[in-house]
C-alpha cells in the first residue's frame, strides 16, 4: 500500500534536516518538498498537489486555481498565523480544512517589532546611512522610557510586545474590536490611539476593504511618529504614507512583511526614513522550531480526526 503524501512548501521546512518534517515521514506519511529551500511558484504548486492529502504550507498564494487540482487534499496546516495568502472560499468548497500555528511566532515578531521602534526613537537608519557615506550625523533620539506605544491588534504579538515595552518603561495602548479585557493596557478607540501614540505598531490581518491606515488615519498621527508594520504592507496607503515621510512629519516608518515577496522596489522603499525587513519577524531559530513543530502537530491531530470521523471530507 502507497503511503499518503503530504507537500512540505515552508522554506524553512523544506530544506533538508527539519526534525518536524522527520516526524511526518515516522507517522508513515512520504514527504513531497518540490522547491525545497524556495518559495513555489504557483505553476509548481498546481504540478505539486495532485495526490497529496495533507499541506504544511508557509506564506504561498493558494489560490482556487491550485486548489481545483489538489484532488486529495483534506488538510492545509499554516507554520504560522496568517491565512491571508489562501482562499478560503475555494478551500472551503473543497472540503479543506485550514488550521495555524497561531502564537508559535509571537516572540520573533514581537522582539523585532521592538527593535523597529527603538531604532525609529534613535534614528538609526539616517545616521548609518550617513556614516556609511563618509558623514558624521548625531541627532538627538529619544528614549523609550516613558513614551507612549500604540498596539493596533492585541492578540498574542500585541501582548508579547506590550509586556517587552512595559519593560522599558513605556506606556502602552492598544487597540483591538474582539478584545474586551486588555489586562493593565487600556483599550482605545483607533483614532485615539492614532492621535496619543509615539510609536504604532500594527499587529491585524489586512481588510479585504482597502488599508486600515488611510490619508485620513495617517493625518491623525503625530509629526514625530514611529510607525511600525511587521503585520502587512497592505494594512499602510503607501502614497499616503511616502508624502508624510516626504513632509518630514514621521520620524520613521518600518515595514517587515510584503504582498508581493520579495517587493517591487519602490520610492517609499528607497525613503531614508523607512527601514524594510525582508519578512524577518518570525526568522529566528527558536520561531521556526515553535512553528514547525506546532504545524506537524496540528497536521497529524486534523488528519486523525478525519480517519475517526469522517468530518472534513463525504
Amino acid at each position: 500500500m502507497t503511503a499518503p503524501r503530504v507537500l512540505v512548501t515552508p522554506r524553512s521546512m523544506s530544506s533538508a534536516g527539519s526534525a518536524a518534517v522527520e516526524r511526518l515521514k515516522a507517522a508513515g506519511y512520504t514527504v513531497v518538498t518540490p522547491t525545497p529551500g524556495r518559495q513555489p511558484t504557483p505553476e509548481e504548486l498546481a504540478a505539486a498537489v495532485p495526490g497529496i492529502v495533507g499541506w504544511i504550507a508557509g506564506v504561498e498564494t493558494i489560490d482556487a486555481n491550485v486548489l481545483s487540482r489538489a484532488d486529495s487534499l483534506r488538510v492545509i496546516s499554516r507554520n504560522g498565523a496568517g491565512t491571508d495568502a489562501i482562499d478560503h472560499v475555494a478551500a472551503a468548497a473543497a472540503g479543506v480544512r485550514v488550521v495555524t500555528a497561531r502564537g508559535a511566532n509571537a516572540q520573533g515578531v514581537a522582539e523585532l517589532a521592538l527593535a523597529l521602534a527603538l531604532a525609529g526613537l534613535r534614528g538609526l537608519p539616517e545616521a548609518a546611512a550617513a556614516l556609511r557615506a563618509g558623514g558624521w550625523r548625531r541627532a538627538i533620539g529619544r528614549e523609550a522610557a516613558g513614551r507612549t506605544l500604540g498596539v493596533v491588534g492585541f492578540g498574542a504579538i500585541g501582548r508579547r510586545l506590550s509586556h517587552l515595552a512595559q519593560g522599558l518603561g513605556m506606556r502602552v495602548v492598544a487597540h483591538d474590536p474582539y478584545v474586551t479585557d486588555a489586562g493593565d493596557v487600556p483599550l482605545l478607540s483607533l483614532e485615539d490611539l492614532l492621535s496619543g501614540s509615539e510609536v504604532v505598531s500594527l499587529h491585524v490581518p489586512p481588510a479585504p476593504d482597502g488599508p486600515l491606515l488611510g490619508a485620513a488615519e495617517l493625518a491623525l498621527l503625530r509629526d514625530d511618529v514611529v510607525l511600525v508594520n511587521t503585520a502587512r504592507s497592505t494594512l499602510v496607503d503607501e502614497a499616503a504614507l511616502l508624502a508624510n515621510l516626504e513632509s518630514g512629519r514621521f520620524a520613521m516608518y518600518s515595514v517587515d512583511a510584503f504582498d508581493r515577496e520579495p517587493p517591487e522596489h519602490s520610492p517609499l522603499l528607497a525613503h531614508p526614513r523607512v527601514l524594510p525587513t525582508p519578512h524577518l519577524g518570525a526568522a529566528t531559530a527558536e520561531s521556526v522550531r515553535r512553528a514547525s513543530e506546532a504545524a506537524v502537530d496540528n497536521l497529524l491531530a486534523a488528519l486523525r480526526e478525519e480517519d475517526r470521523t469522517g468530518a472534513f471530507r463525504s
